[in-house]
Parts: structure tokens; C-alpha cells; sequence
């Protein structure tokens, strides 16, 4: 059922909902309300609280706290500047065993002002240890430009320093090389992906006049701005002239390639290198000192990082809260409205004063409950079990305020129509594991927050998918099937009367029930012995296919007759005789008599039955007779046999039918002839005072008695005549076609409802069936040979069978059941329950 809520200017909990106004002093009482907000929020019941604006026809801009809002924005984009900076370090943040309070004004601007200094210290060392790396990175492509160079002059120095005034333009006099001058180089670095461009591009702005000798580094370099991995390639090019040397440098700009100084001689050489070397000890040593302090600086923030998210968004919350109040006529005075379940009451009253008393504050913020004609809003309490059961109702729609609450008989229908579907003993045993792992670790498992949707919605379902689990347990050890194989736990009522010649010259044999039934029934589900049945499918068939007739119409009924605390709560106790009573006729006449066909076939008809007409190949189909009753119709029976199963049927489903049909004029037109036999004047009323006058009875109010308002409210909020259907307002005309509408819908729906239930019986035989497949086509494969070949091939043929089994039967074949389940409840159930 749902809660009740009161109206206060504030809120309150569903049990009635009630509005409460809330008051404070707009200087020294603002500190008591913003401390109340916050110890309410602390409250597990936070989520009851539904806020009234006071001041709707206000800018979000200019309303009153806008600047406090927008500095605790400021605040969470540095705590969010913060914690990448964290997780980049891979440095770990602690969960917090309480949350915090939020703090009050004061404490805001002394958190404000140390995130500042926070933010700007982790700025400053990062942005250092870029420029180190940065350094560092210059260093290491010196010192590999230098060592990797090291090889082209020694292979120069050979051929002597002859080659080095010789022009590489070979039309030229050794006078003219000589004043061009010698040999020029230029050493650098270039990203290894951009080489083979590079070439092109040197040898082309140089008629091939430029000789590149290049060697890409073994290990990958560190980009100091992002971490990745660089891998570079050192080059030397080496060219005559000066305006050769300028082309080439542009061309390095462009490639983003870095250049380096590297002297001709070997001596000057070994010297740099040695320098470089001795430069990267220091620099690597300054690097490790930074990176250990900012290990620490994040280390110390990250204790109290997810305190100061909390305390953060606690505090933009109230301020929030705060832009939706409304100002008194003095304006010292903040009044806001908002819905609180009635049991949260004196939780609220709790939290006022102990805001108040913590600031100081001399003037005690108050509430009092408010009179509305306002509907209250709907308030389902839930916990972490029922939370995932009362989604699944609302994804359908969210029932009117104090109606009958499905979810709670949702918890139970919902998996047992499921495993209907499901009802298979191991499959249900992983599905119950896995829903089980998820709720023994659900606290660890919560805290990772992973932004993987698929995820989220499963754990979010984890107790629907353990009980979905323990019920498909239930119902395949109905079914007797284990990976479609048969237990034979209490030993089977069925023996052979065969003798072994016998059997061995017959292929098949056939099973007498008079033979070789012990008269004593499998003592749980079905005999392990249809297992190997050549007309197994035969009996499934007719077994399951009864089972969800029987199942949805009596899940049928029962949505109907939920209907019944509706109509009663709501004062419309003319709908229980002009349409449920009705309704549950007309649903009971025709189908649960069909029902009642296939317990009495059961019964009746046996081979050990005296009654020739009674015995086995005479029990008529219980279709046909439904069709033949509906159609008044006959069919002549076979020899020996009867039409109907006992006397006097055709009379009474003649009847049946009649009362039936009779049903559907009264549910058409009872509730709009009684609506028009009743309807009255309109009485004139006296315009009702407005949510949103801040002067509504508590001007001259100091103290509020809760107590006294919890009482009177039941008085006041208690509905009132055909509240939460056609009321007596509406037009005739539109009463007659919604309720013809409704009528219609109806009728076709118990008949189009209950041929839908059959699909409980088309996904467990296609459940068992898959089941099978796999079974004898797949694990079966490696059970053939006896020998170690045998065991290779039982290894591999498992592997198969237990991806196929996890992918398609209990994944693929799971959400399948689920989302009929789901359909069953929305349009089969629900349809019949709300008003």
C-alpha cells in the first residue's frame, strides 16, 4: 500500500503524504535551516522529500542563492580536477564509513579556500614535473643523438678527410668545391611513422643532393604531457651549402623534428656525452624527489576527497532547496512548501531544531502541516530488496497516490512465471549463483561505480535475478530435468513387464498403464521415466500447456480482485458491484470453468476406471469443448464414449455462457446509468486559498504541534467520492465512452490474455528442447570413446557445451523469459489491477 504523505510547507511521508510549511529567519535563522536540510539529508529516507517552488515564475538566474550555487560548481569542478589527478597517480581513495554532515556557511569557506590552495599546489607540481620531463626527454634524444652518431663519423673517418672537400655535384672543379666550403650535417630526432615521408620530402627539396643516415631507438621515450609511448628515430643528413641547410631545417619544422647540436670531433663528442649523462643522474633524481612529494600531496587529499564530494554536493543540494523558498512580507523570514511522508514528520521537526541549536541561532525555524486540494504524489518505500521489484511496476506506470501497490505481490509472481518458462535445475543453479555472488558482495561490488550500463542494470536486478534463480531450481526439479537429463531421486512408479527376449527383438515397446504402473505416483514432478518416452513430447506438450492456462488464468483473477481494495479505499463501492463483480463472473464463467474441465479430465478419466466411457481414448479435448460451449455447437463422440464428462454439462455450460454475456451489458452501462441516477448540482464553493500564499495560516504562529497535525490529517487527506476515476463532473457522454472502452477492452483482453499465457508453455518446451540439443549433439560428442582419445575429445566437447550453455540457454534464453515475465505482469496483470 502506499504511504501517507502530509502537506507542509515542506513534505512528508507517504503513509498519508502531507504538505508542511517550513520557516526561518532569513539572517541568523538561515544558518538553522540550511543545518536541518542537511541532517535530513542524512537521513536513508532523503529520497521521500518532494519539493513545492515557491517562486516558479523566477529566473533560475536571479534567484536568491544563485552565488553560493555557483561556487559550490566551482568547488566540484576542482574536487573533479582533483580526483583525475588522483587516478592518474594510481593512487587509491578510501570509502567512507560515515557521511559526512554538510557544513555550515563558515566551514563552506574554509573548504572553499583549501581546495583553492589544494588545486593550485597540484597545478604547480604538475606543471613542474612537465617542464622535468620535458628536460629530461631533450637530454635522452641528445644523448641517443650523440651515441647513434657516433657510428656515421667513425665510418667517414675512414675513408679520410679527403671525402670531406669533395662536392657531391660531380660537374664541378675541385676550385669551386673548395670554396662552396666542406661537408655540413644536421642531427635530430624524428617520430618513427614520419621517416618515410621525411626521406621523400629531403630528397626532393634537394635533387637527391642530401645523404640521410638514420637509427630508430630500441626502447619508447615518454610524452611528458600525456604518458604515452614515443617512438622516435634519430637522423643525420648530412649536405653542401648554406641554403641546403636552411631547406632542410624548415623541413625538420614541419615534421616536428627535433634538432640537435652534435660536434664533428670524436673528442668534443665523448666530453658532451659524459656532460648529458651526469645531467640525466641530477634530473632523474630531481624527478624521483617531485614525484615522491606529489605521491604524498595526492595521498593526503585523497583521505578526505570523497568527504568534501559529499559535503560539497550536500551543500549545493540545500542551496538548490533554498532558491525554491519564498520570502514573507517582512522579508526576514524564508518560507518554503514541499511533500514528507507523515512517519518523517518528527524527523523533520528533530532536524529544524537541532539545525538551530547547532548555530545558535535566537530564532527557531519551524513547520506546520497546510490544508490542499492537491493530490498527493506517490511514495513507495523501498528497500534494497524490493527497490529493483517496485522499478519493474513503475517502467509500466506509477499508481495513483494511496492505491494498492503491486510490487509487493510482483516479488513473488514474477519469478515463479519466469521459472515456468526457465525450469530447468542446473540452469537455475548457475542463475541462483550468480545472483547470489552479487548479493554477498553487494557492498563491495556497489563501490567500484562502473559506468558499464549492462552491468549496472544487473546488479541493480540482483535480487530478481537470485530469486528468479531459486524458483527455476524449483521448477525444473518439477520438471525432473537437469541439463535436459531426467533424476530418478525417488525411484520411478513404472516397471517393465518385458523379458529380456522380448526386448531385445523389439525396437520399441509400449508401456501398459494397467502392466506397469505401480499406482503410485512420482512423489515430486514428472517420472524420470518419460525421458526416454518416444512420445515424451506428446505428454510435455499436453502437461505444460495446461499449466500456463491454469497459471495465467488465476493470475488473472487474482489482478482483478486486487481491484477490489481500490474500490473500497477510494469510496467507489459501486464499481465492486457494477464492475468487478461483473468482471470476476464473466472471467470465472468462461475460463476458470475451463480450468475446472482440465482438473476434472484428470480425475476422472483413468485405464482402471470401471465405466467403459471413462477409460483411456475416451477423455474428450478440452479445447473442443470450450469451442463447442462457446459456439453452442456438438461433436459426435467416438464409440463407446461420451460428449461430456458428467450430466447435465451441456445444460450448465449453456447457462454459464448466458450469465456470462449478461455480464458484459452491466459492466457497460451500470457504473454511467448509476452516475446519472446519482449526479447532483454543482454547489457553489468558496475559492480555495492558493499553495503559495506564504501567509496561510501561520502568520501568528510560533510552535507547531505535529502530534495534533499527524492526527487530523487521516480527516483531511481521506478521499473522497469516486477520487481516482470518472467522477460525477465529468460529462455523461464521456463516461459512457470511456467505460465503453473499457468494456471492450476487457472482454478481448481475458480471451487475448489468456491465449498469451500460453507462451509459458512454448518457452519451456523451446527451453528444454535447446536443452537437448545441446546435450546430445555437443557434450555427447566427447562421451562416445572409452579411451585417452576419448578424454581429449570430452575435454574440447565441454568447453563447447558450457559457452553454449552460459551464451544461449541461461543469457540469451534468460532475458527472453524476463521480458515475457515482464509482459505478463504489464498487460495481463497490472491492466486488471489499477483503476
Amino acid at each position: 500500500m502506499q504511504r501517507n504523505f502530509a502537506a507542509v510547507k515542506l513534505v512528508t511521508n507517504m503513509s498519508q503524504w502531507r504538505k508542511i510549511v517550513t520557516r526561518t529567519g532569513r539572517r541568523k535563522g538561515r544558518g538553522a535551516l540550511n543545518l536541518r536540510i542537511a541532517s535530513f539529508l542524512n537521513n536513508s529516507e532523503r529520497q521521500s522529500f518532494i519539493r513545492c517552488t515557491l517562486n516558479p515564475d523566477v529566473n533560475a538566474f536571479q534567484r536568491k542563492f544563485v552565488n553560493e550555487v555557483r561556487r559550490c560548481d566551482e568547488m566540484e569542478r576542482k574536487l573533479r580536477y582533483i580526483e583525475v589527478e588522483v587516478h592518474k597517480d594510481g593512487v587509491h581513495i578510501p570509502d567512507v564509513q560515515e557521511p559526512p554532515r554538510a557544513p555550515n556557511p563558515r566551514a563552506i569557506i574554509d573548504l572553499e579556500a583549501h581546495l583553492e590552495k589544494t588545486e593550485n599546489e597540484i597545478l604547480e607540481l604538475s606543471h613542474n614535473a612537465v617542464n622535468l620531463k620535458q628536460n629530461y626527454l631533450e637530454l635522452t634524444e641528445l644523448r641517443h643523438v650523440l651515441e647513434k652518431t657516433e657510428a656515421f663519423f667513425t665510418e667517414q673517418e675512414e675513408f679520410g678527410m679527403e671525402s670531406l672537400t669533395k662536392s657531391l655535384i660531380s660537374d664541378e672543379t675541385g676550385q669551386q668545391a673548395a670554396a662552396r666550403g666542406r661537408l655540413g650535417f644536421v642531427a635530430g630526432v624524428v617520430q618513427r611513422e614520419r621517416v618515410p615521408a621525411f626521406e621523400r620530402m629531403l630528397w626532393r627539396i634537394s635533387r637527391g643532393n642530401v645523404f640521410l643516415r638514420r637509427a630508430e631507438l630500441e626502447k619508447p621515450l615518454e610524452d611528458p604531457a600525456t604518458g604515452n609511448e614515443l617512438h622516435k628515430t634519430v637522423f643525420v643528413a648530412f649536405f653542401q651549402g648554406e641554403q641546403l641547410k636552411t631547406r632542410i631545417k624548415k623541413v625538420c619544422s614541419g615534421f616536428h623534428a627535433s634538432l640537435y647540436p652534435c660536434p664533428p670531433s670524436n673528442t668534443e663528442r665523448q666530453n658532451m656525452v659524459k656532460g648529458v649523462c651526469t645531467r640525466l643522474e641530477d634530473l632523474n633524481m630531481v624527478l624521483n624527489q617531485t614525484s615522491d612529494h606529489r605521491q604524498r600531496v595526492l595521498a593526503s587529499v585523497a583521505k578526505e576527497l570523497t568527504s568534501w564530494t559529499i559535503m560539497v554536493r550536500k551543500m549545493k543540494a540545500i542551496y538548490h532547496t533554498l532558491n525554491l523558498f519564498n520570502m514573507d512580507v517582512t522579508k526576514k523570514c524564508l518560507i518554503g512548501e514541499c511533500w514528507v511522508p507523515t512517519a518523517d514528520l518528527p524527523n523533520v521537526q528533530k532536524a529544524l531544531a537541532d539545525g538551530s541549536n547547532a548555530c545558535g541561532s535566537s530564532i527557531p525555524s519551524f513547520l506546520n502541516c497546510i490544508e490542499t486540494a492537491e493530490e498527493p504524489p506517490t511514495f513507495n518505500r523501498t528497500n534494497r530488496f524490493t527497490r529493483g521489484f517496485q522499478n519493474l511496476i513503475d517502467a509500466y506506470g506509477v499508481a495513483s497516490y494511496r492505491e494498492c501497490n503491486p510490487a509487493l505481490y510482483t516479488i513473488i509472481t514474477f519469478p515463479f512465471l519466469f521459472a515456468v518458462m526457465f525450469g530447468d535445475l542446473g540452469h537455475g543453479i548457475i542463475m541462483a549463483m550468480f545472483g547470489g555472488w552479487m548479493v554477498t558482495n553487494e557492498k563491495k561490488l556497489g563501490a567500484k561505480k562502473t559506468k558499464n550500463e549492462i552491468w549496472n542494470i544487473f546488479f541493480a536486478g540482483r535480487y530478481i535475478i537470485l530469486l528468479m534463480g531459486c524458483f527455476s531450481m524449483y521448477t525444473g526439479f518439477v520438471y525432473n530435468d537437469m541439463f535436459s537429463i531426467s533424476l530418478n531421486v525417488f525411484g520411478s512408479s513404472w516397471s517393465i513387464p518385458y523379458d529380456n527376449v522380448t526386448m531385445e527383438a523389439n525396437a520399441a515397446l509400449q508401456l501398459d498403464p494397467r502392466d506397469a504402473y505401480s499406482k503410485k505416483p512420482y512423489f515430486i514432478g514428472i517420472d524420470p521415466v518419460w525421458q526416454t518416452a518416444d512420445n515424451k513430447i506428446i505428454f510435455l506438450n499436453s502437461y505444460k500447456m495446461k499449466l500456463s492456462i491454469i497459471f495465467g488464468v488465476i493470475h488473472m483473477i487474482f489482478g482483478v480482485c486486487m481491484s477490489v481494495f481500490n474500490y473500497n479505499f477510494f469510496r467507489r463501492r459501486y464499481s465492486i458491484i457494477l464492475e468487478f463483480l461483473p468482471q470476476l463472473v464473466f472471467l470465472c464463467l468462461l475460463f476458470l470453468y475451463m480450468v475446472f474441465m482440465m482438473f476434472f479430465k484428470w480425475v476422472a478419466y483413468s485405464t482402471d476406471s470401471e465405466d467403459e466411457a471413462y477409460r483411456q481414448g475416451c477423455a474428450p479435448s478440452v479445447l473442443i469443448m470450450f469451442i463447442n460451449m462457446m459456439l453452442f455447437s456438438k461433436t459426435e463422440p467416438q464409440p463407446g464414449c461420451k460428449e461430456f464428462m458428467f450430466e447435465g454439462q451441456s445444460t450448465l455450460e449453456f447457462a454459464f455462457v448466458l450469465v456470462a454475456l449478461c455480464c458484459i451489458p452491466i459492466m457497460l452501462l451500470g457504473k454511467p446509468m448509476y452516475i446519472l441516477a446519482t449526479k447532483k448540482k454543482p454547489d457553489v464553493k468558496e475559492p480555495e486559498q492558493s499553495n503559495g500564499n506564504v501567509n496561510q495560516g501561520i502568520e501568528l504562529q510560533e510552535t507547531t504541534d505535529i502530534e495534533g497535525q499527524i492526527d487530523q490529517a487521516p480527516k483531511s487527506s481521506a478521499p473522497k467520492q469516486d477520487e481516482g476515476g470518472h467522477g460525477h463532473d465529468e460529462p455523461f457522454g464521456e463516461v459512457m465512452i470511456h467505460q465503453a472502452i473499457h468494456t471492450i477492452e476487457y472482454v478481448l483482453s481475458t480471451i487475448s490474455h489468456t491465449a498469451s499465457y500460453l507462451r509459458l508453455w512454448a518457452l519451456s518446451l523451446a527451453h528444454a528442447e535447446l536443452s537437448e540439443v545441446l546435450w546430445s549433439m555437443v557434450l555427447s560428442f566427447g562421451l562416445k570413446d572409452d579411451n585417452y582419445v576419448g578424454a581429449i575429445k570430452l575435454y574440447i566437447a565441454f568447453c563447447f557445451w558450457a559457452l553454449f550453455t552460459l551464451a544461449i540457454l541461461v543469457m540469451m534464453e534468460g532475458l527472453s523469459a524476463f521480458l515475457h515475465t515482464l509482459r505478463l505482469h504489464w498487460y495481463s496483470f497490472l491492466l486488471n489491477m489499477h483503476l
